[in-house]
């Protein structure tokens, strides 16, 4: 008689998370993509009135001071100096000015005052102005060059520029300084790997793919059982197909987490199948590394729940045909067996019990 043995496989411990734990985390999922977008562009921001919003406001300071730079170091002869709350004045023509107590030079009346009046608007790291220099530039901050005015300047002014560039890049001759340009910096040996790393972010993230992707499909790469995403540029060459005896397509792979770079591949029309989502999706899908799945795509519990009962099963199945081909096969050989040790007595035999008829003869002798 055969035994089956079923062989029970040790199952995972089901861990569940606390209550408070998976609302924290729930919570966070909501709150970073908005969170890390504010930040992102708060950082955008940053950068660029570092490198080149500060830079640009203190050239247009500096040039609108020496254009409007009046200090009198003497009093013209002949002009009357008055005295007025603890400060000499004097006037000369249209101008009222004013003697500095620091430095004792003279500076126009309405730059002195538009400072003394505005003192909350002194930058908080820099001390009161005291020179006649120091009163120029925060003048210009206040009155002529505010915030208020600048930064939407300085955004209409960049994005003109930045659209004027790009026009000119799309031209052949600045594509040909690109591409020199390029060139020149792939040549150093240190600044060419990261150059090239942010080139291919800022590639994908800014400029407009020339390439255009006509639909996601999936195929069996790099071999069988191995499915992987790919986005069909168009038809292959002529002779591949004439070779796979059938129509052929070709397929970008892209690889994770930089769907931007990847390689292109030829696959017989028959072996893709195509994805019903669209290319942001998918691009979502490779930067995700998989974690980020289309709503429509995700696979439900019961569903998995009973695509692994099924699977047991058909295991299962599969050992105890396996278990029963084995028995079978002992029992033939065990019965092959003993025909052939009675075919060698010269007696039948039936099953594998000894004959009863020698006992009985050895008994007829003793008598």
């Amino acid at each position: 008689m055969t035994e089956t043995h079923t062989t029970h496989e040790p199952q995972p411990p089901n861990k569940k998370q606390h209550p408070f734990r998976r609302a924290v985390l729930r919570g966070l999922a909501i709150v970073m993509p908005p969170l890390l977008t504010i930040v992102l562009f708060i950082w955008a921001w940053n950068t660029i009135e570092t490198y080149v919003f500060l830079p640009l406001e203190a050239t247009a300071r500096y040039a609108t001071v020496w254009t409007i730079w009046d200090v009198r170091e003497n009093v013209p002869d002949g002009v009357e100096v008055t005295e007025r709350q603890g400060h000499q004045y004097f006037t000369a023509g249209d101008t009222t000015y004013v003697q500095l107590v620091r430095n004792k030079r003279w500076i126009p009346a309405y730059v002195y005052h538009n400072v003394e009046d505005n003192a909350e608007a002194w930058p908080a790291n820099q001390p009161p102005p005291s020179t006649a220099k120091a009163y120029f530039h925060q003048y210009v901050r206040n009155e002529l060059l505010p915030r208020s005015r600048l930064i939407p300047l300085f955004l209409a002014l960049f994005i003109g520029m930045l659209y004027l560039l790009g026009k000119f890049v799309a031209a052949n001759v600045g594509r040909m300084i690109v591409s020199w340009f390029d060139a020149l910096i792939h040549r150093l040996p240190v600044i060419r790997n990261v150059y090239s790393s942010v080139k291919q972010v800022t590639d994908f993230v800014f400029v407009e793919q020339e390439i255009e992707y006509t639909r996601v499909v999936a195929i069996e790469y790099p071999r069988k059982g191995i499915w992987s995403l790919g986005f069909v540029t168009g038809e292959s060459m002529l002779d591949i197909a004439a070779a796979a005896n059938e129509p052929v397509l070709a397929v970008l792979m892209p690889t994770s987490p930089m769907p931007v770079t990847g390689f292109t591949i030829t696959v017989r029309r028959s072996e893709a199948i195509d994805l019903n989502i669209t290319i942001d999706q998918a691009i979502q899908f490779i930067v995700s590394c998989g974690v980020v799945v289309p709503a429509h795509q995700q696979q439900k519990n019961n569903r998995v729940a009973a695509e692994i009962a099924a699977a047991v099963s058909q295991r299962a199945a599969l050992q105890n045909a396996a278990t029963q081909s084995t028995g079978t096969a002992a029992t033939g050989t065990v019965s092959g067996t003993s025909s052939e040790a009675t075919k060698r007595n010269g007696v039948p035999m039936t099953g594998a019990n000894p004959p009863a008829t020698k006992p009985l003869e050895s008994n007829q002798d003793d008598s």
